[in-house]
């Protein structure tokens, strides 16, 4: 049975940790003393900038949030909706929730309402990107490169820092319209990925924590960006 949303659930897309700022931080803070109170927290992919499992050095870089992380896995219930640089997750975080691309997008209800929930990258990509995403995501790969970690992942947070995440996607209405066409048309969709803060028909894509700074949260009902 989907799991229903309830009033309050919290939706934080693209935050690309610990590159972009420390709001990402704060808000997990701020749940943790209860200055900010929810019972579900829906991370949306993208969380950290690069974070993938069975490597120990790449954990060293963000390994204040993944503390936080699991100290509020106790306390809430935690979803983590897997993206393109933050996968292979299960093992950081046993307590949470995790979904891998494969297992996206997921069904959830609010008020009745179906309610599918994906990074954002399972369906609008190119073939290459879809070889792509498995290959990354291979344990085997991934061991074959951990004596060479180091140098590989000083490498990518190189040029991942250089990288503009913040800008506005040409002709979006036609992306989404493609994407929609995979979903019932009664449901409602929400995704990252794109960095857009778009609502158009029934797609919410959702605001980059990193880019727009705001998030998404259920208020009577209703799924609506907000800057907490």
């Amino acid at each position: 049975m989907p799991v229903d949303i309830e009033e309050g659930a919290i939706f934080i897309a693209d935050a690309h940790y610990p590159d972009h700022g420390e709001k990402f931080l704060k808000i997990l803070e701020d749940v943790d003393k209860n200055r900010l109170e929810t019972k579900q927290l829906f991370l949306m992919g993208d969380i950290f900038n690069l974070l993938f499992g069975y490597s120990q050095y790449i954990k060293s870089f963000v390994q204040d949030a993944i503390d936080l992380l699991q100290k509020l896995s106790t306390k809430i219930d935690i979803y983590y909706i897997e993206g393109n640089h933050d996968f292979c997750l299960k093992d950081i975080f046993p307590n949470i929730k995790i979904y891998a691309i494969e297992e996206q997008p997921v069904k959830f209800k609010l008020n009745n309402q179906d309610i599918y929930l994906s990074h954002g990258d399972r369906y609008k990509t190119s073939f290459i990107y879809g070889i792509y995403t498995k290959l990354i995501r291979n344990k085997t790969i991934i061991r074959l490169l951990l004596p060479f970690e180091k140098t590989i992942i000083d490498h990518i947070f190189k040029k991942l820092r250089k990288k503009n995440i913040c800008g506005k996607i040409k002709n979006f209405e036609k992306i989404i319209e493609s994407i929609l066409e995979k979903y019932p048309k009664e449901s409602l969709i929400v995704e990252g990925h794109f960095h857009q803060n778009r609502l158009f028909k029934n797609y919410i894509s959702l605001p980059s924590l990193a880019c727009q700074k705001k998030v998404a949260i259920v208020k009577n009902g209703k799924i609506l960006i907000s800057n907490l």
